[in-house]
C-alpha cells in the first residue's frame, strides 16, 4: 500500500506550520539579525514564533481535519485537535512572556527549541503507536532539558537541568521497557491492536509488569510522588518562561497520553479500581499515587520560602488531584466524564500556572527576588500584577468562581459518578478535599505577603512589557471566563470524547 503524503501533510498541518516557524526563527536570527542589538533580536524572533503558534492554533481549531494512518502512527480527531490547540495557546503565552527576558545571547536557538517542544507535545497527543509515542515524548523532553539550562546567569540552572535529564533518562528507560513488553505480548505497536490482543487474558505477570513500568514512566512526566524529585530544582533553576511551559504544556500532553494508553491500549478489565469487590489493576496504582502526591505535595509546599519551589510542590499536589479522576477511568460507566474532567482540569491548571509564572517573572524583572518576603507590599507598587497573582493563586486554591474551583469539582464528581465507584472512590475524594484545605493555607500565605504585609525597605515595582501584558490578560482572563462559563470548554471536550468513542 502506497503512502498518501498529501493525507499525512493534512493530518500534520499544525505540526508542519510550527516546524516551519522554528526553522524561520533560526534563519532570521542567525542569518539576518545576528549583528543587531539583542533587544531587536528578541522582538523579531519572538514575533516569528508568535506567528507560528497562531498559525498552528488556527489550523487546529478550523475543524474537519481528522483521519488515522496505518498502524496508528497518526490518529487525529476532534479531541486531539482541541488538546493541541490548548497546548499551542500555552506555548504562545510562554513566547509572549519571553520577549523581554534577555537571559541568553542564543535567541534563535531558544525560540526554536520552544517551538520544537511544542511539536513534540502535539505529536504526543496525535499518535496511537507506541514507537511514535516514545519518539515524540523524547523530542519534548530533550527540548525541555536544554531549555532548563538556558539561563547562563543562574548558577543553579545547569544543576537543575542535569538532574532533570538524569531522572528523565531513567524514567524513559522504564517507559520504553513497559511499552516493549506490551509489544512482546501482542506483536503490535498499535494501541488498539494491543488492547484487542490483551483482552480476555487476565492479569498475567508480564502484563502487570508492563502496566507498572508505563505508570512509572508517566509518573515522572507528571511529577507524581515518588517520581517528583526533579521538579523543585527544575522549576527554580529554569528560566521563568521555561518553568511555565514545563508546569503547563508538558503536563497537559503527558496526562492526555497516559489516558490514551490506559483507555485505548489496555482492555477495560485491566484498570478496574473496584478493590472493595476484589478488583485492582492500574486504577488502584493511580489511586495510591494520587494519595501520596496529594499529601506530600501540599505538606511540603507549606515549608517553602521561594515562590517557584512552592509552585513546584503545588504542581505535585495538583498531579494528585488529576490522578483522582484518572483512577476512575477504570470504571467503564464513568470513563467519558472522568476523562473530560481530567482534560478540563489540566488545561485550566496549565493556563493558571503559565499566568502565575508570567506574573512572577514580571516582578523579578522589576528587581524583586524569588523569596516570598520579596513580594511584601507588592500591591502598593504593582497593583495590576498583584491582582493577576490574586486571580491565579485563588484559582490554584480552588476558590469560586474561578476555573480552578470548577476543575476540582468536576474531578471529584466524576470520581464518584461510575457504577460501583462511590464506595471505592469516596475515601480518595475525602483525602483530596482535605488536602485542598491545606493547599488554601499556603496560597493565602503568598497573598498575605502581597496584600497585607508592608514592604521591607524600598522595593522596585514589577514591569510587564506590551507582549507580556497581552499574555497576562489572556491567561488571567481565561481563568475567570472558564470559571464563570465552564461549558465553553467542558461541552466541546465531552462532544469530542463521545465522537472518539472513548
Amino acid at each position: 500500500m502506497g503512502v498518501d503524503y498529501l493525507e499525512l501533510l493534512r493530518l500534520l498541518g499544525g505540526e508542519v506550520l510550527v516546524v516551519a516557524a522554528a526553522l524561520a526563527v533560526l534563519f532570521v536570527d542567525l542569518g539576518i539579525m545576528r549583528e543587531q542589538p539583542a533587544r531587536n533580536r528578541w522582538m523579531i524572533s519572538g514575533g516569528v514564533a508568535v506567528l507560528g503558534c497562531i498559525a498552528g492554533l488556527f489550523w487546529c481549531v478550523q475543524g474537519g481535519v481528522e483521519g488515522r494512518s496505518p498502524g496508528g502512527l497518526l490518529a487525529v480527531d476532534g479531541l486531539t485537535q482541541l488538546v493541541k490547540a490548548a497546548l499551542l495557546l500555552m506555548v504562545l503565552l510562554t513566547v509572549l512572556f519571553s520577549f523581554h527576558a534577555g537571559f541568553t545571547p542564543h535567541v534563535g536557538e531558544y525560540f526554536s527549541l520552544l517551538l520544537l517542544a511544542a511539536v513534540g507535545m502535539m505529536l504526543m497527543v496525535s499518535s496511537e503507536n507506541v514507537l511514535m509515542v516514545f519518539v515524540s515524548l523524547e523530542l519534548t523532553s530533550l527540548s525541555l532539558y536544554i531549555l532548563t539550562a538556558f539561563n547562563e546567569e543562574n548558577p543553579h540552572g545547569l544543576e537543575a537541568a542535569l538532574k532533570y535529564f538524569l531522572f528523565g533518562g531513567v524514567a524513559a528507560a522504564f517507559l520504553l521497557f513497559g511499552l516493549s513488553l506490551l509489544y512482546g505480548l501482542t506483536g503490535s505497536l498499535d494501541l488498539r491492536e494491543i488492547a484487542a490482543g490483551l483482552r480476555g487474558r487476565g492479569a498475567t505477570p508480564a502484563m502487570s509488569a508492563a502496566v507498572a513500568l508505563v505508570v512509572v514512566g508517566f509518573g515522572f512526566k507528571v511529577a507524581a510522588v515518588p517520581f517528583h524529585l526533579w521538579a523543585p530544582d527544575a522549576y527554580e533553576g529554569a528560566p521563568t518562561p521555561v518553568a511555565a511551559l514545563v508546569a503547563s504544556g508538558s503536563k497537559v500532553a503527558s496526562f492526555f497520553l497516559l489516558g490514551r494508553v490506559l483507555m485505548t491500549g489496555l482492555p477495560p478489565e485491566a484498570g478496574d479500581p473496584g478493590w472493595l469487590k476484589g478488583g485492582g489493576g492500574w486504577g488502584l496504582a493511580l489511586a495510591v499515587l494520587a494519595v501520596v502526591s496529594l499529601v506530600l505535595g501540599n505538606v511540603a509546599a507549606i515549608a517553602q520560602k521561594r515562590v517557584k519551589r512552592l509552585l513546584a510542590y503545588s504542581a505535585v499536589a495538583h498531579a494528585g488531584y488529576v490522578l483522582v479522576a484518572m483512577a476512575a477511568l477504570g470504571f467503564p460507566s464513568a470513563r467519558a466524564e472522568a476523562f473530560a474532567s481530567v482534560l478540563f482540569y489540566v488545561v485550566t491548571y496549565g493556563l493558571t500556572t503559565v499566568g502565575a509564572f508570567g506574573l512572577v517573572g514580571a516582578m523579578e524583572r522589576g528587581g524583586a527576588g524569588d523569596r516570598l518576603t520579596d513580594l511584601a507590599g507588592a500591591c502598593q507598587r504593582s497593583p495590576g500584577l498583584s491582582m493577576g497573582l490574586l486571580i491565579c493563586f485563588l484559582s490554584l486554591a480552588g476558590i469560586p468562581p474561578l476555573a480552578g474551583f470548577v476543575g476540582k469539582f468536576a474531578v471529584f464528581a466524576s470520581a464518584l459518578a461510575g457504577d460501583g465507584a462511590s464506595l471505592s472512590m469516596l475515601w480518595l475524594v475525602v483525602v483530596a478535599v482535605a488536602m485542598s484545605a491545606v493547599g488554601l493555607y499556603y496560597y493565602l500565605k503568598v497573598l498575605k505577603q502581597v496584600f497585607v504585609l508592608p514592604a521591607t525597605g524600598v522595593m522596585p515595582a514589577g514591569r510587564a512589557g506590551v507582549a507580556e501584558a497581552v499574555g497576562l490578560w489572556l491567561a488571567c482572563g481565561g481563568v475567570v471566563v472558564l470559571g464563570l462559563w465552564p461549558a465553553l470548554l467542558l461541552d466541546p471536550l465531552r462532544q469530542a470524547i463521545a465522537a472518539a468513542g472513548l
